[in-house]
């Protein structure tokens, strides 16, 4: 099916920010992304960005070497130890593009069993999406604010004091629906509390 107007327009606007990113980081070795959005967006749109035109095989070659924080350091160096320590019940919420396009379930989830003094309190709705969306949550702010709540509503039931995930856009979003809630409960991403000691 051909692309409308607009959709090309945009298409053509995202290659050139991409090719910006394919550009610069040609030389790495490894490229370690701390949010699922970003990762996805290199590793598996990237490609399809570029499918068919000169830069694709820049792209696939990127994709290779591109991974998720938790995916890098448990898959690629098998590490799952890293000596942190955070006394605090929490709960973990799956971002849609870290859980679908690049399949990263349990790489977090091996990381937080190993943290002193966590406990982890799987929510009933861990795999739901939290609203955000990128711009579906500028789109459909009504849409995306009611799926926010459902998420913090799961959360609230497990008696988590922190909602972790490893996606930024994710906490940035359920953040803002928690403090207009008033609530005590926090977000915080993965790495932050793989650094705590």
């Amino acid at each position: 099916m051909p692309l409308r107007h607009t959709e090309q327009a945009q298409a053509v606007e995202a290659r050139a920010v991409a090719g910006r990113v394919l550009e610069r980081l040609k030389g790495a070795e490894v490229v370690v992304i701390a949010s699922g959005s970003c990762g996805a967006m290199l590793k598996v749109f990237g490609p399809e960005l570029f499918a068919g035109r000169p830069e694709e095989t820049a792209a696939k070659e990127l994709a290779a070497k591109c991974y998720e924080f938790s995916d890098f350091l448990v898959t690629k160096l098998g590490v799952t130890e890293l000596g942190a320590k955070f006394p605090a019940r929490v709960t973990f919420h799956d971002g849609c593009h870290g859980l679908r396009e690049l399949g990263n379930k349990q790489p977090p989830r091996r990381l937080l069993e190993k943290v002193k003094g966590l406990e982890l309190v799987e929510m009933l709705d861990a795999e739901v999406c939290c609203g955000f969306g990128g711009t579906f949550a500028a789109k459909f702010p009504t849409i995306s604010t009611a799926m926010g709540e459902v998420k913090c509503a799961s959360a609230f039931e497990t008696g988590a004091e922190y909602i972790v995930s490893n996606d930024s856009s994710c906490l940035m979003h359920v953040q803002g629906l928690l403090d207009r809630q008033k609530s005590r409960v926090k977000t915080i991403h993965l790495a932050e509390i793989l650094a705590q000691r």
